[in-house]
């Protein structure tokens, strides 16, 4: 019989901590670690981390690996075989020992605290999450060495080029914008060599077949690419930084709410972490040592996603008379490979070879045509120790010490930094590839000629340090400074849709003296650009289908509210408009590649019809939002009723948390839904609350799960959210206590001060080194 939970308080001893640690937690369950060393502190997250989460660590680390199989049967194999093609095959000693010492000796901490909790769950089976019974299995042990091997991998912009292939060769590549508009301006130039005549779906090989299965027999999300898509481009994050010079109190201010999914296990776990020139406090990843979003007792940081192409596609040659070799460079060369076993549960164990070329995994072949396609990511370089990079953010003190921690940090991110000196400053970091001959956005031969030279350093990255304006913001947005020189060092050509950034400098604009609890209210805030886009846009002569919902609209104020019924009725409106536009505008050749369209450059082509709407485009223009307007009001009448009185967007647009694989009976029995939760918002207000049409539910599928306002230097007056609850063990007390403050946006106290913290403590547990 399994116990009612974790237990919390009093003293354990665990093998792995060097000297005694205090864990002092408050009402919501956030732990306060204070030890003796930085190793310790970083012990005492690991440990609570998989304390409140060890399925989610489990699962995330089995995927990561490829052991899927090994546990859940044959049909885990594909996936199994894709995640190890993918980890990091150089040198791992010398990856560990070229990151700073001290960095390294906290993520031995993080690793040492997890085991310890392992160590306590296999002498005390009863304490095991519910899942690992239902499924029989008990975790994995994890190792430093693991977090330079586990790279990641996945589709990254591959799609994106051989999409751009396939439209170049039927000569409709100009229609791409509609889709996916190139930012900043930027000119398609097809590398020297390239068939696109050749390029097609089956060079994307394995990145396809190895999307990865749940047990129970469907897949994650019912895998989609088109709905993949969908969720890519609506998943982001919102962060601003407000100078002391635009504070009511004279201090810096920094928000951030990163978007990431809702649905499913949360994917933030706030603790704080005090130790001997460590004390740090904020949202972190479970399963990544550190805090990813917080602050320090000298800074507050906050990210959001930058934009940066870091994956190409190369198209090999290979030899008449032995596949096993490649052109590359004037002469053949052989394919690295790699023997690897699969463990297969109730099967044989199965033998796959992983092949390389350069380093680059090789997703595709086809010995008949003298072909294979390999995937080059910056994420398979030396040095790419990007699980190493959130410690070395944690151990900074200040601007330069940070920009020196970015020099790990590889994943493309928008920092934002604030101090207790009055200083702010916004560094853009991730690798980003030197491509001397191409642009990355078609595949390029792989003979050598299109290689990549390096990549560029942070200090040739954008970045800005105590702007003139007093405040800068990042929401995904186009953010190259104006004088940055993109031709020369090509980031990225594609680009979230402004809206949330443009809404963010609307009211910061307006707010000449900023407050914590302006920043709250911004983080909430429902109104929709796109929306007002379209109401100046409604026709002033209707059809008698289309004139009810032109009505209800044009009284709106624009605001995504859960109790609105005009924005139940807009968020109808606007699927049948994209698709009806998209019907009109992109030729049939370009439909089964342009699927989706792009939010803003769909309204600006409303805006200033032209010849792509036909040869009457104003008339096409009014006729299409007709349409759109009568099908959206329909659509209405069949969700909510015929009387628009009653309508309300939060009876459709709700908040629903279910296990992932609540497809067990036992396991959805085991851990009940977290529901009943009406939101407002969609996918391009600043809180963002995303939905996804093409999976049949209007429920919140992105969206900020953890918030932060940060007053820099007042720590105590910064406030925080996270959905549902620390744990995600459902005999936990914090298993949902955070869903309603969520819901209602009732930001809680993020308590840093030793007093404090002492104040709000409702438990303390002392760890103590195991003895012998």
């Amino acid at each position: 019989m399994n116990k009612p939970g974790p237990e919390r308080g009093g003293t354990i001893r665990l093998p792995g901590a060097r000297a005694p640690i205090e864990i002092l937690e408050d009402a919501m369950g956030v732990p306060h670690i204070r030890a003796k060393s930085k190793h310790d502190a970083f012990f005492g997250q690991g440990y609570v981390v998989a304390r409140d989460r060890m399925f989610q660590l489990d699962w995330d680390y089995r995927r990561e690996l490829g052991r899927m199989a090994e546990v859940f049967g044959p049909r885990f194999v594909t996936a199994d075989r894709a995640a190890r093609l993918f980890l990091y095959r150089g040198d791992v000693d010398a990856e560990l020992k070229s990151l700073p010492p001290e960095v390294l000796d906290c993520a031995r901490g993080y690793v040492a605290g997890i085991n310890a909790r392992i160590d306590e769950l296999e002498a005390d089976p009863s304490q095991l999450p519910p899942e690992f019974g239902i499924l029989g299995i008990t975790p994995l042990r994890w190792d430093v060495r693991d977090l330079v091997r586990l790279r990641g991998g996945g589709l990254g912009d591959a799609d994106d080029e051989v999409r751009h292939a396939q439209l170049q060769a039927c000569g409709l590549l100009d229609y791409d914008r509609f889709m996916d508009p190139l930012r900043p301006a930027w000119q398609f130039t097809v590398p020297e060599g390239l068939d696109c005549a050749a390029v097609g779906e089956v060079d994307l090989g394995i990145l396809l077949e190895g999307s990865a299965p749940l047990p129970f027999g469907q897949k994650i999300a019912a895998y989609d690419r088109d709905i993949d898509r969908i969720d890519r481009i609506a998943q982001g994050s919102n962060a601003w930084t407000v100078a002391g010079s635009r504070t009511a109190t004279g201090r810096p201010i920094l928000a951030n709410d990163p978007h990431l999914g809702i649905g499913g296990l949360s994917p933030r776990h706030i603790a704080h972490l005090t130790a001997p020139g460590l004390d740090v406090i904020g949202g972190g990843d479970p399963g990544l040592p550190g805090i990813m979003q917080g602050h320090t007792d000298r800074f507050a940081f906050g990210r959001t996603n930058f934009h940066i192409d870091q994956t190409d596609l190369f198209i090999l040659k290979t030899r008449e008379d032995d596949p096993e070799q490649y052109w590359h460079n004037g002469q053949w060369k052989r394919f690295e490979t790699v023997e690897e076993e699969i463990v297969v549960k109730d099967a044989p164990a199965e033998r796959v070879t992983l092949r390389y070329s350069q380093g680059r995994p090789v997703i595709s072949q086809d010995p008949a045509r003298q072909r294979a396609v390999v995937q080059a990511s910056v994420a398979l370089l030396p040095g790419a120790n990007m699980r190493f990079a959130i410690i070395a953010i944690n151990l900074a003190h200040d601007w330069a010490s940070l920009r020196q921690a970015l020099k790990i940090h590889v994943s493309p991110t928008n920092h934002h930094y604030a101090d207790i000196h009055g200083n702010t400053g916004w560094q853009a970091s991730g690798f980003t590839p030197k491509r001397p001959k191409h642009d990355g956005l078609f595949p390029a031969p792989g003979d050598g000629s299109y290689d990549w030279t390096g990549i560029l350093s942070v200090e040739e990255m954008p970045s800005s340090y105590n702007p003139k304006a007093g405040w800068f913001a990042s929401a995904n947005q186009m953010n190259l400074p104006s004088d940055y020189p993109y031709r020369e060092r090509k980031i990225s050509f594609s680009w979230s849709d402004s809206y949330r950034y443009d809404r963010i400098a609307e009211v910061l604009n307006s707010q000449p003296k900023h407050r914590v609890e302006d920043s709250v209210a911004l983080q909430h805030d429902v109104q929709s650009l796109p929306a007002r886009a379209l109401v100046k846009l409604l026709p002033t002569t209707l059809s008698p289908e289309a004139t009810p919902a032109a009505a209800l609209l044009r009284q709106w104020n624009c605001g995504i509210a859960a109790d609105s019924a005009a924005a139940l009725l807009y968020e109808q409106v606007m699927p049948e408009l994209s698709s009806a536009f998209r019907d009109l505008v992109i030729p049939k050749a370009a439909r089964d590649l342009l699927k989706t369209m792009n939010l803003s450059e769909m309204l600006r082509a409303l805006a200033n019809p032209d010849h792509y709407l036909g040869d009457n485009p104003v008339a096409a223009r009014d006729a299409l939002l007709d349409k759109a307007l009568a099908a959206g009001w329909t659509k209405a009448v069949e969700l909510a009723g015929p009387d628009p009185a009653q309508w309300r967007w939060g009876d459709l647009h709700q908040v629903s948390i279910a296990h992932p694989l609540s497809a067990s009976p036992a396991i959805a029995a085991a851990f009940p839904k977290i529901d009943g939760g009406r939101s407002g918002g969609d996918s391009y207000t600043v809180m963002a609350r995303g939905v996804n049409l093409g999976r049949k539910t209007f429920n919140v599928l992105h969206g900020a799960s953890y918030l932060l306002v940060a007053d820099v230097g007042a720590w105590d007056n910064s406030r925080v959210l996270l959905l549902p609850g620390q744990s995600a063990d459902p005999r936990s007390p914090h298993y949902r206590d955070w869903y309603q403050d969520w819901l209602a946006g009732d930001m809680q106290p993020l308590w840093f001060s030793k007093a404090a913290v002492d104040k709000a403590a409702v438990t303390r547990t002392t760890i103590a080194p195991a003895k012998g």
